[in-house]
């Protein structure tokens, strides 16, 4: 599995969802959807019945990132809409077997999120049953935030945990990912990016996924 770029939509026009997923279409290996729900972050985006709609027709696989409390209760949803990978904070749930294992029986990849403050370690009994682990290099709820370099060794880490287990695990970063940013990612074990302010603040989002596809793949050779 190489470098993959999965532009969140975040930073684009909401009310031009479609259309702007439409502008990395071609390019990105998935579109990154954040779903928060304004009580396990403090924001508020969509929900399934907007995910429900977009999906119809889509050209680029779903990257659904769920930043709301009781994921158990909706992840499957996104599955059976139609997502290609559904993510869950470990912070979120008190039975994360469970909810990764309803997610694979619906039918998408299983990623589990952790929070800056939440070590590698919570989630290192969950390799059997995830598909990705994505290390937030920002606190979670808003784009547009300063990266936070000092999530390196965790990204180590949980490259590390993946590499040990005998299960292909990806690693994802999100949050402050840019030109400056993501070669360290990748340098630390990354292979799944999740980049919002700087490809749809970009003059040409596509243009701005393959500079970000060059520098990680460049990063990442030994």
């Amino acid at each position: 599995m190489g470098i993959q770029i999965s532009p969140s939509v975040l930073n684009s026009d909401l009310s031009r969802l479609h259309d702007e997923v439409g502008r990395i279409a071609g390019v990105a290996d998935w579109v990154h959807l954040d779903i928060m729900d304004n009580h396990f972050v403090p924001n508020l985006t969509f929900g399934l019945p907007v995910v429900e709609s977009l999906l119809r027709g889509l050209s680029v696989p779903a990257d659904c990132h769920l930043m709301i409390d009781d994921p158990g209760r909706w992840a499957p949803g996104y599955a059976a809409a139609g997502a290609g990978s559904v993510t869950f904070h470990a912070e979120a749930t008190t039975a994360p077997v469970r909810v990764a294992k309803d997610i694979r029986a619906a039918g998408a990849r299983v990623g589990v999120a952790v929070k800056p403050a939440t070590p590698i370690s919570a989630v290192a009994d969950l390799a059997p049953h995830v598909d990705m682990i994505l290390v937030m290099t920002v606190e979670p709820g808003f784009g547009g935030q300063a990266f936070m370099a000092d999530m390196m060794p965790k990204v180590r880490e949980a490259r590390r945990l993946a590499d040990a287990s005998e299960f292909d695990i990806w690693i994802q970063v999100d949050g402050g990912v840019g030109p400056d940013t993501i070669e360290q990612c990748s340098a630390a074990g990354a292979d799944v990016f999740v980049a919002g302010s700087s490809v749809y603040r970009a003059p040409e989002p596509a243009v701005m996924v393959e500079s970000l596809r060059a520098l990680a793949e460049n990063a990442s050779r030994p």
